[in-house]
């Protein structure tokens, strides 16, 4: 049996489904930094000025109001590939399309047109994150989800390293306008993915008229025993580790580390940290469960944000903050797949892109509004008394676990 099981487990690692994970996540990851980092360094090198260059942030309203339209994704089917796959498509092409036509718009003579440029590229790329989310859910089964999470997550990062590491070193070598040509290139394998990929199937009818795309998500839901305790859950397992985050590199600057020192531990050694946490926490939820997952990396998470407090007592130490850093992002990895793969076990299949564009939506709420007073946090305890309290503050969210029989997850089918 246990040998049944290790050769269960290996087939799903490297089953077909976890590669279109892989790929889509890579596709969802690359435009991101194309209007953030990349499109400021370019603004910059124009002499645009900074007023200008920080009111480009709002270009990305998309991402934050994408559950807006995600029940149209969930009524109308496109003609062609299916309700999923047409959709992606449909966003991926036009993503596509708007990343290189960006390239060719003139930051300093036509900033405007610039700003509409990114505008369409953050929609199209909402738009590709809210099906690519509904695809996940759908295609993967529920104990294969932390897995299929966390290479989706590692996907995404990668696609992150090209357009924000790679696109800033190829604007050294060639022209701001051939890097996004470059960018736009890449992504042809996420298109030639979704081709290839095969279309979900569901159980039951999706809605049938916009207005039960709408309602009818939300009456499922909220009808559900625990769906409250679900939404609380949500807000508050990650909230100690977000406000930490926002902080920490003041933090460093504070007790000492150059920049060059940040950059090379904390960004660099950080990143691999991040993705073998993300690989080992998607293993792990398929060998022990999403119920006992989120708790025991919720414990880490916590004892994690824990650790920068001793940074105080060491000093400037590079082993040290090597290590913090190590622990930290491999924690926050694993954390942050099963924390992705819950959320995609909440929706109703019928109404994945809906719901989860909401409960993704709402998870977004704590990195803004409880990260926001966090400065003030540290001029009035201390930076140690900050990263125990950061700690502390995941307790509420791993006691709301307590209410397992609430969220269905310890007992569910396909979860031990």
């Amino acid at each position: 049996m246990p040998n049944n099981n290790k050769l269960k487990t290996i087939k799903t690692i490297f089953s077909a489904r976890m590669l279109v994970a892989l790929m889509m996540g890579f596709s969802c990851g690359l435009p991101l930094l194309l209007t953030i980092t990349v499109l400021q360094a370019w603004m910059k090198a124009e002499g645009v000025d900074l007023s200008v260059i920080g009111m480009m942030s709002l270009v990305g309203l998309p991402y934050t109001v994408k559950f807006l339209w995600a029940p149209f994704l969930d009524r109308y089917i496109p003609p062609l590939f299916g309700r999923r796959r047409g959709w992606l498509i449909i966003a991926q092409s036009g993503l596509m399309l708007s990343i290189i036509s960006l390239g060719s718009a003139s930051p300093a003579d036509h900033p405007g047109l610039m700003a509409f440029t990114a505008f369409l590229v953050t929609f199209f790329s909402a738009s590709q994150d809210i099906v690519v989310d509904a695809y996940r859910r759908e295609d993967i089964a529920d104990a294969e989800l932390g897995f299929a999470s966390s290479l989706y997550i590692n996907g995404y990062r990668m696609g992150m390293l090209l357009a924000g590491g790679g696109g800033l070193i190829l604007a050294d070598q060639i022209p701001f306008s051939m890097v996004y040509l470059l960018m736009g290139a890449c992504l042809l394998p996420g298109i030639v993915t979704t081709l290839l990929a095969p279309e979900p199937k569901i159980n039951g009818n999706p809605p049938q008229s916009l207005q039960a795309a709408v309602i009818d998500p939300m009456i499922e839901y909220f009808t559900r025993p625990g769906a409250l305790w679900v939404l609380a859950f949500i807000l508050l397992y990650k909230v100690g580790d977000s406000m930490a985050t926002t902080m920490t590199t003041p933090f460093y600057l504070d007790i000492g580390y150059t920049n060059t020192e940040i950059g090379t531990v904390v960004k660099l050694f950080g990143f691999w940290a991040t993705i073998a946490g993300a690989l080992v926490g998607g293993i792990l939820t398929l060998k022990i469960g999403m119920y006992a997952s989120l708790w025991v990396f919720g414990i880490l998470q916590a004892v994690s944000t824990a650790c920068f407090a001793l940074l105080t007592q060491f000093g400037h130490s590079i082993a040290a903050l090597a290590a913090v850093i190590g622990f930290e992002n491999l924690s926050s990895g694993m954390g942050t797949t099963a924390f992705v793969a819950f959320m995609a076990m909440m929706t109703d299949k019928r109404f994945t892109a809906t719901q989860y564009a909401l409960l993704s939506s709402l998870m977004g709420i704590p990195r803004v509004i409880a990260s926001a007073p966090t400065g003030y946090a540290v001029k009035l305890m201390g930076w140690e008394s900050f990263f125990i309290a950061c700690a502390l503050i995941a307790i509420p969210g791993l006691l709301i676990l307590m209410k397992s029989s609430a969220f269905n997850i310890s007992t569910r089918k396909g979860y031990r």
